[in-house]
């Protein structure tokens, strides 16, 4: 770490790292998240890039700023930037959709998780060379990031990923995704919640025992190598809007652990050209309560339609109130509102009908949010909702409801050939630490 560089402090303020820290380790010693001491500030108009790729290099610079990984930066973006990111308007272009599934996996956690993969990649060299061990990547998923994290870690050298997923509570197309991988890629099918499968990552860092049997790092949004590329798409899809109508668009963010939301905040705190942010949550009401009522009561999650998002305590709500700390603020800024499985339902039939589109369950908790603000809103200023996930994945769900089958895309289709297995655990601790040594 150099002092011209970008630091990383924990949010508990007992840590400071540099990049590679940051992204290596994923939770800071402390138990804590990382977060950027400083986020830098960008003038729109001076933000040349066009491609999305060449926007994440100008805007991500300043956060490698001062790492071995700086020289790097572009070919790590290339690397994750590598499928079409599309910001297709609807309804006569004051509504657009920001589609952010055509990745290997069909969900947005591809960005992020490609992101990641490639900047560990080029890191390990700087991670105690000396140590022979393999970085265990511990991901606990709600559906979408464990896919995407196999997907993005499978067959890079030096690196292994335990997945961990809730048992009966993801759709029977993402538990194929979690489950199809060999190598150095294993799958636990949890007896428990999201929240227990999260609570169970946290604790693994925080263990002694296994802290030091294993070389540890998580690739959930607790890993701001996550957050980073996630925070590009949202600023890409401001700029591509203002260049082109002259007006700063507003975001409906479906959310579950806040990091998509959170990057979405980043991205307008930087500068770029974003008016309102709403998040739009599934019956896991947590943040929309607080935000009404300013008391965190994190509870155990409810299982829904829109499973990614199905998290009762979300991690990233610690980042978000380390940037705004004043509720009075934190509340001005952002909004949120809860869907419940019904309307879900009633969104994508009515979209399939009236729009013409198949929305997976989480984008249509975006949509129904829209579709309920006042007219004035919704017709007085531009919009982008952001599409999450690519509706054949939740086949069980939305061919029910549109009465036709939903194709599949081909990325897909491929990892759905592919045979899957998995181990059973149940959500406690000497257990996951076994399983782990069983791997050594």
């Amino acid at each position: 770490m150099t002092n011209a560089g970008m630091y990383y402090l924990s949010t508990l303020g007992g840590h400071e790292t540099d990049l590679i820290g940051a992204i290596s380790r994923g939770l800071a010693p402390d138990g804590s998240l990382y977060v950027p001491k400083d986020l830098p500030r960008f003038d729109p108009q001076r933000v040349r890039g066009e491609r999305i790729e060449q926007i994440a290099v100008e805007l991500l610079e300043p956060f490698f700023k001062g790492s071995r990984l700086a020289p790097m930066l572009e070919a790590i973006c290339k690397d994750a930037f590598n499928f079409s990111i599309p910001l297709e308007e609807l309804d006569g272009g004051m509504l657009a959709v920001l589609e952010l599934f055509h990745g290997p996996t069909a969900a947005f956690k591809d960005v992020g998780a490609r992101f990641l993969a490639a900047a560990m990649e080029r890191a390990l060299p700087d991670l105690a060379p000396e140590d022979k061990r393999p970085l265990t990547i511990l991901v606990a998923t709600s559906g979408d990031t464990g896919g995407a994290v196999a997907s993005a870690f499978h067959g890079r050298r030096g690196m292994r990923v335990i997945v961990l997923f809730p048992r009966g509570q993801v759709s029977p197309r993402q538990k194929h995704q979690l489950t199809c991988w060999t190598g150095n890629i294993h799958s636990f099918e949890v007896n428990g919640s999201f929240d227990q499968c999260q609570g169970l990552l946290k604790n693994a860092f925080i263990s002694p025992q296994i802290s030091t049997s294993h070389r540890l790092s998580a690739a959930n949004s607790i890993n701001i190598g996550r957050l980073l590329p996630q925070m590009v798409y949202h600023a890409a899809a401001s700029l591509w809007h203002w260049r082109k109508h002259g007006n700063r668009a507003s975001f409906i963010v479906p959310t579950g652990n806040l990091g998509n939301a959170l990057a979405c905040i980043w991205a307008r705190a930087m500068g770029m050209p974003i008016r309102d942010i709403i998040l739009a949550t599934n019956s896991n009401r947590v943040i929309p309560e607080f935000l009404s009522t300013g008391d965190w009561k994190p509870r155990d999650s409810v299982q829904t339609l829109a499973s990614a998002m199905d998290v009762g305590d979300p991690s990233n709500m610690e980042r978000l109130r380390h940037l705004i700390p004043d509720f009075g603020e934190l509340r001005s800024s952002v909004e949120a509102y809860p869907v419940n499985d019904s309307a879900i339902r009633e969104q994508i039939a009515v979209d399939y009908s009236r729009r013409d589109r198949v929305w997976c369950p989480h984008t249509a908790t975006g949509f129904r949010v829209f579709d309920n603000l006042p007219e004035s809103r919704r017709t007085g200023q531009s919009w982008i909702i952001v599409a999450t996930a690519h509706p054949a994945k939740f086949d069980n769900i939305v061919e029910e409801v549109i009465g036709t089958t939903v194709p599949v895309p081909p990325a897909l289709a491929t990892l759905l050939a592919l045979p899957t297995y998995s181990e059973a655990l149940d959500p406690e601790l000497d257990l996951l630490s076994n399983a782990l040594d069983a791997l050594k």
